[in-house]
């Protein structure tokens, strides 16, 4: 069975849009990077997010949730700058 990265892109978009306006809040964002063969989402922090010492409770509290809720099929995320998560 192939898997349709394009369709997951798409619905990692959509977790990303109700998201995107508490970071522009802030005057952040996130940008997904890649998804790789193996399920894991690589994504980049925008703006404000790229350097606050609170995107990690961002992201455990809240961002990986939702992108996992809408795309159960991704293993794992990880940031490409800023702070690290698993």
């Amino acid at each position: 069975m192939s898997i349709d990265k394009e369709a997951i892109l798409q619905r990692v978009e959509q977790a990303l849009t109700t998201l995107r306006p508490h970071l522009e809040a802030d005057g952040g964002d996130i940008e997904v990077v890649e998804l790789t063969d193996d399920m894991v989402l690589k994504f980049k922090w925008l703006g404000n997010c790229e350097t606050c010492s609170m995107s990690a409770m961002t992201f455990e509290g809240g961002i990986q949730a939702t992108i996992m809720s809408f795309v159960p099929e991704i293993k794992e995320m990880h940031s490409i700058n800023g702070f690290s998560h698993t």
